[in-house]
């Protein structure tokens, strides 16, 4: 059984002018150990689908799924106090944005020691030990000082080593890491990985990696599923993702890579990821894909099996003939 199991989660969002689904349908398993990179433009729901499983999302949102289960728990009838134990403790989240994820008005140390005495019950001595012993792991200089320092008296980099020091705390389970090397210098960003890959072995934690560098996927995930303005289009072993993607979108993604551009000016994707008012009918690529036609237009595709990366396509690449209906 799965570590984490997701199946049919959607998110929609109330405004003004209606609402909005931010994410369609998405199934995600993540087995015990392993490392799951979500990849793909903004506004493809990466995030939303992971705040929804923490539960974190805003009272705007409505969550709807047929299953999510974590550790053997049903996180969707699961009551609030119990939740309670389990987010930050055995499941845990590094947030992309830390100057507004950190609470101004406490010192970093004392926000890191808060999460050490509610889920473990440590003691004042050992709180402090151990905070310093993280700071420590994560690269942060003069970490006992470090630990009376409020966030606005840090830099965007040594706060975004802060929130990975509380989300490791506890030794979770499963990490959910949202652009956790964003802030940070190439150097720190290799320690980084090497940190969380370290946790991996020493711990058999599970990692959802989610992350636009294409470079950090290829040297840290073993699988990768590929979102689009909501769904998700593709998955398959990282290396298999390389070698032969399925859909137009992974195709595209991987040829605007330096490393793989052949021409002068790096290829591009023409048009955006589709907002609330210009959802295509059909497939919802079919704007900005060359190989779309009328019935990509017209009617949403559904996933292909497992040998084609589940690409939802009709006409998946690599394959030397069109799928039939």
């Amino acid at each position: 059984m799965p570590l984490l199991r997701i199946r049919n989660l959607s998110v929609d969002f109330s405004t003004a002018s209606g609402m909005f689904r931010a994410v369609d349908a998405v199934d995600q398993d993540v087995d015990t150990g392993e490392i799951l990179a979500i990849v793909g433009e903004s506004g493809s729901g990466k995030s939303v689908s992971m705040l929804a499983l923490m539960g974190l999302l805003p009272w705007t949102a409505t969550v709807t799924a047929d299953e999510i289960t974590f550790d053997g728990h049903d996180l969707l009838n699961m009551d609030r106090r119990e939740r309670r134990h389990i987010i930050g403790n055995d499941l845990a989240m590094i947030f992309q944005e830390p100057m507004s994820s950190l609470n101004p008005c406490f010192t970093v140390g004392w926000q890191i020691k808060e999460a050490l005495r509610y889920h473990l019950g440590l003691g004042r001595a050992e709180c402090h030990r151990r905070a310093i012993e993280l700071f420590e792991q994560v690269g942060i200089p003069d970490p006992e000082k470090r630990l009376s320092a409020f966030p606005h008296q840090m830099s965007g980099g040594m706060n975004q080593r802060v929130m990975i020091a509380m989300a490791i705390s506890c030794k979770p389970k499963l990490l959910i890491a949202d652009e956790p090397t964003t802030a940070l210098d190439v150097t720190i960003q290799a320690q980084i990985l090497d940190l969380l890959a370290e946790l991996r072995n020493e711990t058999g934690m599970g990692l959802v990696l989610i992350t636009h560098d294409m470079g950090v996927v290829a040297e840290t995930a073993e699988r990768v599923s590929v979102q689009y303005a909501g769904q998700k289009v593709e998955e398959q072993p990282v290396a298999a993702l390389f070698n032969r993607p399925h859909h137009p979108y992974t195709a595209a993604l991987l040829d605007a890579l330096p490393e793989r551009a052949t021409e002068r000016l790096l290829p591009t994707i023409p048009g955006v990821v589709p907002g609330q008012f210009d959802r295509p009918a059909g497939c919802l690529f079919s704007p900005r894909c060359r190989f779309a036609d009328a019935r990509c237009r017209t009617q949403p595709p559904t996933p292909q099996d497992q040998t084609l990366g589940q690409a939802r396509c009709y006409y998946p690449l690599n394959t030397g003939e069109r799928i039939a209906s």
